[in-house]
């Protein structure tokens, strides 16, 4: 992978090898530091290659802003200090996106929404800074769901046809440019399994850097939030450092081709070292049967085999069910995430001066019939003040419920990790005309007709953003079909680093998925 011509390497007498366009593509974030270290490419060169990438692949609708002139003058400085023998950063030179959700300084945060579209916050979110200050190079800021208020990233925004009304610049999915990339981070995941960039910055409410990651064939992580609030959360952004839904749910998270990837950009965030992938021989792991059931009969071989290898490399897995879980999950999801946008939303546009100030000039100035659905919701009875006793008793009763049981789930399995499919089924076909159709597959030969989309692509991920606790999504295979098919692991609330050494075992064990013919 690291042949090619020869060059001379900037700063010194030594040859290196020069990579290929193509070769630079095929580079995960961690290999593309390691050829930058190695004077095998500049820089310049790799932002160069991602440019014309980007460019190349514009029909993916993957990216809301390219920043080819503030891209290219971060790499040519990186190139420089180089050459210079400056001290860098652990992620000098390494392009990365930014969901158009999450707080930039010297780019528009736009949310996909019309509200929002010349609106540039004064400062980064803290986590982008990190990124920044060890050397990452913004390379533009990625399409979503519109406001992230959904799974399938057909955001109506980007354009509507005149005569059919319909979504003319829907964000597709690179293994099938036919289906969704799914969402709210769809951007990323399109444009990180496209190989448009290595790595991207996302957020994820309810399953938003995962779903996306599964459907797309990459990772995404989902780190600890505990309360919400502060007490047991991972990273530093606050409820006004990204277009906020759910101040108790919502993070940033990495999403990257490997777990490996994601890892070492959760260590610059938090200031931790990176972690050595785990040994997986003798490592128990629980399958709750609740997040078992359901799949879709093109996704069920795929997760089968994903687990036999894991048992063949030594996992010893306990069949422990999380009993009654999704029935106390889907008694806090939807007035967690409908009522805290009431006073999340224009705290965050107050703090940040936005153009708009309140719910209602957003949602007046929405696109996409499915997130304008949304938040009629909000500012229906959601928004009553009736309704805040009922989701100050979900917050007092039914959510700390569920965390316990996680907490006695782990101890009394004595597990480290829950696995399980991170979607019941793969990639859905684009729905143009509503954003969010119903949609039917099938499940041991029997069709499941005019299921909802939304609930049915978050029912695996959504529990653990409910109880705060961290999660990552890794690409375990294709379908028959070619389409990818991602795996999940919950662990304990704080368990991020061990959680992701351990997705680092089972990456080695399951390898690579093809990429995207495209």
């Amino acid at each position: 992978m690291l042949g090619g011509v020869s060059m001379t390497a900037s700063g010194g007498n030594a040859r290196a090898v020069a990579l290929t366009a193509s070769e630079q593509l095929a580079l995960t974030a961690t290999q593309a530091l390691e050829a930058m270290k190695a004077d095998n490419m500049t820089a310049t060169s790799y932002v160069t290659t991602l440019i014309a990438r980007a460019k190349s692949l514009s029909d993916l609708n993957a990216l809301i802003t390219l920043d080819e002139a503030g891209a290219l003058a971060a790499a040519k400085q990186v190139d420089a200090d180089r050459a210079a023998g400056k001290a860098l950063g652990a992620l000098a030179g390494l392009p990365m996106l930014v969901k158009d959700n999450i707080n930039t300084k010297g780019l528009k945060t736009t949310g996909g929404t019309s509200s929002l579209r010349n609106f540039q916050p004064t400062k980064n979110a803290p986590s982008v800074q990190k990124l920044l200050d060890a050397g990452a190079i913004i390379l533009g800021k990625s399409n979503l769901h519109e406001w992230a208020f959904g799974i399938t990233s057909t955001n109506f925004t980007l354009g509507i046809d005149p005569i059919t009304k319909e979504a003319s610049r829907p964000c597709k999915n690179p293994y099938d440019t036919s289906r969704i990339p799914g969402g709210s981070s769809g951007g990323n995941g399109a444009a990180i399994a496209a190989r448009i960039a290595p790595v991207g910055l996302g957020t994820d409410t309810g399953g938003s850097t995962r779903v996306p990651a599964s459907f797309c064939g990459i990772a995404g992580f989902r780190p600890s939030v505990g309360d919400g609030a502060g007490q047991g959360r991972r990273y530093p952004d606050t409820a006004t450092d990204a277009l906020p839904i759910s101040t108790t749910r919502d993070t940033v998270g990495p999403m990257g081709r490997t777990v490996a990837d994601v890892a070492l950009l959760d260590a610059v965030i938090t200031g931790g070292a990176v972690p050595t992938a785990k040994a997986l021989k003798g490592l128990k792991i629980g399958l709750p049967a609740a997040f078992w059931s359901g799949l879709d009969d093109s996704v069920k071989p795929v997760a089968e085999a994903a687990k036999k290898k894991l048992a063949d490399a030594g996992v010893v897995f306990v069949d422990a069910d999380l009993a009654g879980i999704m029935a106390i999950n889907g008694e806090m999801s939807f007035p967690i995430a409908l009522h805290e946008p009431v006073h999340a939303i224009p705290a965050y546009l107050a703090a940040n001066n936005a153009p708009v100030k309140t719910v209602k000039e957003v949602a007046d100035q929405l696109a996409s019939p499915d997130v304008a659905g949304a938040f009629g919701a909000i500012q229906g009875p959601f928004s009553e003040a009736a309704f805040h006793d009922a989701y100050l008793g979900i917050m007092a009763t039914k959510r700390p419920a569920l965390q316990k049981l996680y907490k006695d789930y782990f101890a009394a399995q004595g597990v480290e990790c829950v696995l399980f499919p991170t979607t019941l089924l793969a990639a859905p076909k684009i729905d143009a005309a509503n954003g969010s159709k119903n949609l039917s597959y099938t499940v041991g030969g029997v069709v499941q007709k005019d299921k909802d989309t939304f609930g049915t692509c978050i029912r695996n991920t959504d529990p653990c953003t409910n109880a705060g606790i961290p999660s990552v999504s890794i690409p375990a295979g294709l379908t028959a079909g070619g389409l990818p098919v991602g795996m999940q692991i919950d662990g304990p609330l704080g368990s991020d680093s061990n959680l992701l050494a351990i997705g680092m075992g089972i990456e080695a064990v399951w390898g690579s998925v093809k990429a995207p013919a495209i």
